[in-house]
């Protein structure tokens, strides 16, 4: 697996981002599922099965992405990877004019704060985005004419 990671074209900085952003999700699927007294410190009321769809629903998703994100980690694939990022793009740039709209109650940093750390976030997922669909337009560029059909 490591030698995989060494001789992939993608870089390891995207890939290295990747995992944190895995790591992050992760958390983030714990509390849905298993640590409702995190979210309720939050200020999130969880007081029916309504409210525990939402989480659930959510929790889903997110293991989704997760599931995507290491199979990418695991092919090495530029085209696979720019979906990912792609996806990953949509929902941390929906947060980050959510989470500071709506902050939760225990939130760490004030909301023009967050604001600029998911500003950072969101700058390098679109240059893992970049990187990684330069590097499959050039690998269908450099595939012969037999491989593209």
């Amino acid at each position: 697996m490591l030698e995989r990671f060494k001789n992939s074209p993608i870089p390891i900085w995207v890939n290295v981002f990747l995992v944190v952003i895995v790591l992050l999700m992760t958390v983030q699927v714990f509390w849905y599922y298993f640590n409702h007294q995190y979210l309720l410190d939050a200020g999130i009321t969880i007081e029916g099965d309504p409210d525990k769809n939402v989480l659930y629903t959510t929790a889903g998703r997110l293991v989704a992405m997760i599931g995507a994100s290491i199979f990418v980690l695991i092919t090495q694939n530029p085209a696979q990877h720019a979906v990912v990022w792609f996806m990953s793009i949509l929902r941390e740039g929906q947060e980050m004019f959510i989470d500071p709209l709506f902050p939760y109650a225990n939130s760490p940093a004030a909301p023009i704060v967050d604001f600029g750390m998911h500003v950072v976030i969101v700058a390098l997922q679109i240059a893992a985005f970049v990187t990684v669909s330069r590097l499959a337009k050039q690998e269908r560029r450099d595939a012969p004419a037999s491989a593209l059909t």
